[in-house]
């Protein structure tokens, strides 16, 4: 129980930590604080920040749907799967991982961490 309890305070030590440091960003940056704390909202003001146009908000996006659809083809299953890894993936990924489907890709021999 002891562990459970110093893992969260570590975890909301981090998220505070994080939460502070983009309220002190956005602030120095001539924006909002609060704009740190609202989904969506604080990637526009980042980008702004940045000085970035707006449309690269979809590019974070593009992975999030691309890449499960395509991981899904290459196991044989199809997008309905492949939405279940994005909308329910505590659920899919055990099931493409430990289930009978087999990869149907090209296998690649190199090794990339050596």
């Amino acid at each position: 129980m002891a562990s459970i309890i110093v893992l969260l305070i570590v975890y909301l030590l981090v998220v505070f930590g994080i939460i502070a440091g983009s309220w002190k960003i956005f602030e120095k940056a001539g924006k909002p604080g609060w704009a740190a704390i609202v989904p969506i909202y604080n990637i526009i003001v980042a980008l702004e920040i940045a000085e970035k146009p707006l449309w690269w908000i979809i590019l974070p996006i593009i992975p999030i749907f691309v890449v499960p659809i395509e991981i899904a083809k290459r196991f044989g299953k199809g997008t309905g799967f492949a939405m279940g890894m994005i909308f329910l993936p505590f659920v899919f990924l055990p099931l493409l991982g430990f289930g009978e489907a087999n990869y149907e890709g090209k296998l690649d021999e190199l090794d990339h961490f050596g």
